[in-house]
């Protein structure tokens, strides 16, 4: 399947300007990202079968969420367009670098910390989204460790048992849903706008050192699931998160609902890209279990 160049460049001229016209370049494939470069100008598209286009609504959602806080930059969303089976999502082109320097990890952590402090008034979001192509459901709850319970880690384990990953990881898992609200006694988490993906790869840097931020999957919940899922794949520079926690410290007990937290994205990860996470998801199942009691 090819996208269609025609339609694509017609979205994209609707939306910036009759005088857009696709250069010669090749397109990214569909199921792909990349360049989608103009005579006169770069942009970024996504293409996806038309099967999948929620996927794209609910990229282009999350990215006007953030930039609508004004807390910190995201690729402006230029057209969401759809032809021939095919559905496209056009981003503005920016020249990102890796958070590399302290300068750099500093910045982000404060224009990150300000992101945090805009909150909503229940946890969840006011529609479905997806974590990847997993599907992510946001039902807005009162109740942050029954939202997190219900809607984050049974959903996971689920699709995991129908994956055939059972035994241990389902016993263990079943029991942390269980007793979840327990990590959660003595804290409050507060429903603070969250990117929901931030793994070190959606997040990086102009050349002045702007941070930016991509790839959202975005819902209210606590803020501290941002920060575990930045630490869940290398992380990002000390300066980060020794800035983040002058801004908004952490709680004390933070490593253990890390742990809780990072766990969906690892039964996630199962999910989507099978075996090579199961031993990953057993041994965080039966540490939470351990620290929630037997």
């Amino acid at each position: 399947m090819q996208a269609p160049a025609g339609a694509l460049e017609e979205s994209i001229r609707n939306a910036v300007g009759n005088g857009f016209r696709l250069a010669d370049d090749p397109l990214p494939p569909v199921g792909g990202s990349g360049q989608v470069n103009g005579q006169d100008r770069r942009l970024f598209g996504k293409l996806m079968p038309a099967a999948d286009a929620a996927r794209l609504d609910a990229e282009a959602d999350g990215l006007a969420a953030i930039a609508a806080t004004g807390t910190i930059r995201t690729p402006a969303v230029i057209v969401r367009g759809e032809a021939g089976g095919v559905a496209w999502l056009v981003l503005e082109w920016l020249d990102l670098h890796p958070i590399a320097d302290d300068a750099a990890a500093g910045r982000a952590a404060e224009a990150l910390a300000a992101m945090h402090r805009i909150e909503g008034d229940r946890f969840g979001w006011h529609r479905d989204n997806f974590i990847g192509a997993t599907p992510q459901a946001n039902p807005e709850s009162d109740n942050w460790s029954r939202f997190f319970a219900l809607q984050r880690l049974r959903p996971q384990l689920e699709r995991a048992a129908a994956n055939g990953h059972r035994g241990e990881l389902q016993k263990d898992g079943q029991r942390v849903v269980e007793r979840l609200p327990a990590l959660f006694l003595d804290q409050r988490p507060r429903p603070s706008l969250l990117h929901g993906d931030l793994w070190h790869g959606n997040i990086g840097a102009l050349a002045d050192g702007t941070p930016v931020i991509f790839d959202p999957a975005c819902y209210h919940g606590d803020r501290e699931a941002d920060i575990a899922m930045s630490e869940l794949f290398g992380g990002l520079p000390y300066a980060f998160y020794a800035g983040y926690r002058r801004q908004l410290p952490l709680s004390t007990d933070y490593e253990t609902r890390k742990q809780l937290y990072n766990f969906y994205h690892i039964l996630n990860h199962l999910n989507l890209f099978g075996r090579g996470y199961l031993s990953q998801a057993c041994r965080m199942a039966s540490q939470l279990r351990q620290a929630l009691g037997r």
